[in-house]
């Protein structure tokens, strides 16, 4: 694990930006299409507002959420909202979208579908995630039904959360999809999810799923 240090989140989203686009840019060298999976939620938005301008093959590009709420693609929830709204536009716009979510159908019984989309693009070339205070990635939480099948290493492509504290069920890569790919960044920001993530480094996955995914990350962070 390597941690970048920013002076502020604005140059730290133009250089992860920068670096996320030389990262596609490299795997469209040796692949004819490549896997980009992102987080929804506030923290990537601006990341998102300088990648989508990168001038790449973005028609060879398959973006996917690492993990969605079981809501309507426009509801304000939706991670696939924002992704369409902050990534995929301008020249990314090209680029094609896989959903974790198909609306009308239970979570559980809407998996093998899903996961019959994402097979052909793994291993995941790039990887961005974010992390909780809690230390949940995409929507692993500590304490979750489910939580030690999902970080198992025979673990499927995917698996649904249900938490007290979250409003509807959810929809996540398992820690082996996400720490199999190739490029691995975790953007976190302010001195508390600082301190949550070097606690993360001495416990268990079980107690602090972002542990999982730890190996080769580069964490990109600043206040």
């Amino acid at each position: 694990m390597n941690i970048l240090e920013y002076a502020d989140r604005e140059m730290l989203a133009i250089d992860v930006a920068n670096t996320l686009a030389g990262d596609l840019e490299a795997a469209l060298l040796h692949h004819e299409t490549v896997a980009l999976a992102v987080p929804g939620g506030t923290t990537p938005g601006p990341v998102f507002d300088s990648l989508c301008a990168a001038d790449l093959a973005w028609d060879r590009v398959r973006v996917l959420p690492t993990d969605e709420r079981c809501v309507p693609a426009d509801h304000e929830r939706s991670n696939e909202r924002l992704i369409r709204e902050r990534l995929l536009t301008n020249r990314a716009s090209a680029a094609h979208y896989i959903p974790l979510y198909l609306p009308g159908a239970e979570p559980e019984a809407a998996l093998p579908e899903i996961e019959s989309l994402i097979a052909p693009v793994l291993p995941l070339s790039v990887l961005v995630l974010g992390m909780g205070d809690d230390m949940h990635t995409a929507s692993l939480f500590p304490g979750m039904e489910g939580l030690a099948e999902a970080l198992d290493s025979n673990a499927p492509t995917l698996a649904v959360a249900r938490t007290e504290v979250q409003p509807e069920a959810r929809i996540s890569l398992t820690a082996p999809i996400l720490d199999g790919a190739l490029s691995k960044h975790l953007i976190i920001y302010g001195q508390a999810k600082r301190d949550a993530l070097e606690k993360a480094m001495s416990l268990p996955p079980e107690e602090a799923p972002i542990a999982a995914v730890l190996s080769g990350m580069t964490v990109h962070w600043s206040e």
